[in-house]
């Protein structure tokens, strides 16, 4: 029984171990503060409509150059991205360098915390906005 307990126990910590490496890269609260400067032309959350720029509602997993009613340049319809952590730090690092072509203006977030905060952020949020 004592070896069961054992295990058991064992196999929590490792859980725990491992989802917390899971979210361990950003601070979601954080990069709501860092979003602001993406503001001017992103929404996000259950209101979010596309404005300047599509909204970022469900970005985790979708497709770039898909959400319904945004003009997308060729460039990113093109571009072949599909948004996951890795992808998302390489755009916002330099959206210019990483789709030519682009509309978005942004010079980009140079601060690897910086990006790791605003994914951990937008990466909470359902396709209907809702975390």
């Amino acid at each position: 029984m004592k070896t069961i307990s054992l295990l058991t126990f064992a196999a929590s910590v490792a859980f725990a171990a491992f989802a917390g490496q899971a979210y361990a890269a950003g601070d979601a609260a954080a990069g709501e503060k860092v979003f602001a400067k993406c503001k001017a032309c992103h929404q996000v959350g259950e209101s979010a409509k596309n404005a300047v720029a599509p909204q970022l509602n469900g970005l985790s997993g979708r497709k770039a150059g898909t959400v319904e009613g945004y003009n997308y340049s060729e460039a990113m319809k093109g571009s072949g991205i599909a948004w996951d952590e890795a992808s998302f730090k390489e755009f916002i690092k330099n959206p210019k360098a990483k789709v030519p072509g682009t509309k978005m203006i942004f010079q980009g977030l140079a601060s690897e915390g910086d990006q790791d905060n605003v994914w951990a952020y937008l990466s909470q949020f359902k396709a209907d906005g809702t975390k």
